[in-house]
């Protein structure tokens, strides 16, 4: 039988190394696995994209992030984080992803399997993200290599007709960049208007644009179906058939519900499908195994950010360590 880990972490973003920091603190045996690269949602940014948050928010580990700009960008970070892992020496696998978790012995033994391993550890924490999950229209040509779920820059938009589908920050960003650099924008918003939620300096933005004819936006809507050269949308005044080159569907990601249920965590009767977990000590109803970061929101996925759950990583480490006494 292989040595057994006191923690196995998985996902290496912030709040996982932030989790990986506070375990080799603690003097700890653990590990970090991630199935992309580091920090892979931040990775998976917009290229130009600048964080809502100031760089000393975004601290882990007493590392300093200096930017050139009181809110730092998608580089800046990337360059953090890989500053972090460097400086604090954290044990990270990379490219290696967690197939099944298993759990034994009332919740002290647990079981990891990659495809290049298996891992044996005390306790687990669970700190993903939820980027590679995008939720879909389900129309017919969704799969058309015109329509695209993720976005990373303007450029490639220049001159085309685009439909922008969603009305939350990322579609807002995606209408106003790509308008400006010499696209012809179309939304289509499910709702009655632009949500209250989109940053607070970039609503009136796309609110005027729109008034004012530059992007156009049709609301209540949906789209029915996505050709080659065009998209079908239904409006309140009937179905309306658009020109386009590009479907940019910025309809937001799924959590890794799957994954968690297979891990036997519970989820409370609620809107967001929220899991299960202690606020105290961030343990879920499985015994020894742990949520960290924006994971522990469900489909609230706005709730917790780098700045408000880098503190789940002392609160679970401060349990493990609790626990180890009361054993002893």
């Amino acid at each position: 039988m292989q040595d057994t880990y006191d923690l196995i972490i998985i996902g290496a973003g912030p709040i996982g190394l932030a989790c990986g920091i506070e375990a080799q603190k603690a003097g700890l045996r653990y590990l970090i696995i991630e199935k992309g690269c580091l920090v892979n949602s931040l990775y998976h940014y917009p290229l130009n994209m600048t964080f809502f948050s100031t760089s000393d928010r975004l601290e882990i580990g007493g590392v300093p992030f200096v930017s050139h700009q009181p809110k730092p960008n998608r580089a800046e970070a990337l360059e953090y984080f890989r500053r972090v892992a460097t400086s604090w020496e954290l044990n990270v696998h990379l490219y290696e992803e967690v197939l099944s978790v298993t759990h034994a012995d009332n919740g002290n033994h647990h079981t990891v399997t990659t495809p290049k391993a298996q891992y044996n550890t005390k306790a687990l924490v669970l700190s993903l993200g939820f980027y590679d999950r995008p939720y879909l229209l389900n129309v017919p040509g969704e799969d058309l290599p015109k329509v695209k779920h993720y976005y990373d820059e303007p450029h490639p938009y220049f001159a085309q007709k685009i439909v922008v589908v969603g009305a939350a920050n990322s579609a807002v960003d995606v209408a106003l960049e790509t308008w400006r650099k010499g696209a012809e924008v179309t939304m289509v918003i499910r709702e009655n208007g632009i949500r209250d939620s989109v940053k607070y300096w970039v609503k009136p933005d796309i609110e005027n644009r729109i008034q004012e004819g530059s992007i156009k936006a049709y609301f209540h809507s949906t789209v029915k179906a996505i050709t080659p050269h065009a998209v079908q949308i239904i409006t309140p005044e009937g179905e309306v058939l658009v020109e386009n080159d590009f479907v940019l569907a910025m309809t937001g990601y799924e959590p890794p519900f799957a994954f968690m249920r297979d891990m036997g965590i519970a989820f409370q009767d609620d809107a967001f499908h929220t899991p299960v977990y202690n606020e105290e000590t961030m343990e879920t109803n499985v015994p020894g195994l742990y949520l960290a970061g924006v994971v522990c929101g469900g489909l609230k996925t706005n709730k917790w950010f780098i700045e408000n759950s880098r503190v789940h990583a002392e609160m679970i480490v401060t349990h493990l360590q609790k626990a180890k006494k009361a054993a002893q």
